[in-house]
Formats: structure tokens, C-alpha cells, sequence
């Protein structure tokens, strides 16, 4: 029984070591685009952990991660700099277009509905 126990130990943390590793490649491929990238790192419940990402163009983007450990693990390995918080200074760096302005209002506003 202990042996099975630490067969699927292994085969969980070899699972959640390819998952860490194509997220990485994944901030990476964002930061690329944007010419570097930040981030912050958030639980978001019971769905995982979101990874904010905001490039230096101001584009921003965000990732789901399944556990905090494998977010961590992905932020690291993508060697950009992770923010406590989405406030202050790094907020400020995220550019907004029409598309977002009009999905952020639709609802209150009459612009097109999240439907």
C-alpha cells in the first residue's frame, strides 16, 4: 500500500511539474510579446489560482493555475517579478482599449452583454 501511495505521489508531482513548465512557457511566450511581463498571483477559489499578467506595453493577460504551489512554481520558472498585490504602481501599467472599456460598462451602460 505504501508503495502504491508514493507511485502516485510521484506520478502526481511528475503531473504537476509539466503543468508548472507549460505555463512558464506560456508567460513566456506573453512576456515575448509584450516586451517583459509582471505579474500578480491570486487565489481564486475552488477554480485554481489566477495569474495576472501585465506586459510593459501595458497589454495584460491572465492564466489559471489548479493549486498555488504549481503558480509559484510557473512564475518562477518564467523568472518575471510577482507583485503581492494588483494595486498602486503595477495597476497603473495596464492598458485598456475600447473593447474592454465597453465589456467593463456594458451591462451598466447598454453596450454589448456578457451573453
Amino acid at each position: 500500500m505504501a508503495e502504491t501511495q508514493q507511485a502516485d505521489g510521484a506520478r502526481q508531482a511528475a503531473r504537476d511539474e509539466r503543468r508548472a513548465a507549460r505555463l512558464a512557457q506560456q508567460i513566456g511566450a506573453f512576456a515575448k510579446a509584450h516586451g517583459g511581463a509582471e505579474a500578480q498571483v491570486a487565489y481564486i477559489g475552488r477554480r485554481g489560482v489566477r495569474i495576472v499578467l501585465v506586459g510593459v506595453d501595458g497589454g495584460w493577460g491572465d492564466l489559471v493555475a489548479p493549486s498555488q504551489a504549481i503558480a509559484d512554481q510557473a512564475v518562477q520558472k518564467a523568472g518575471i517579478t510577482v507583485h503581492e498585490s494588483f494595486d498602486g504602481d503595477f495597476a497603473a501599467k495596464v492598458r485598456t482599449g475600447p473593447y474592454e472599456w465597453s465589456r467593463m460598462a456594458g451591462i451598466q451602460l447598454g453596450g454589448p452583454s456578457n451573453t
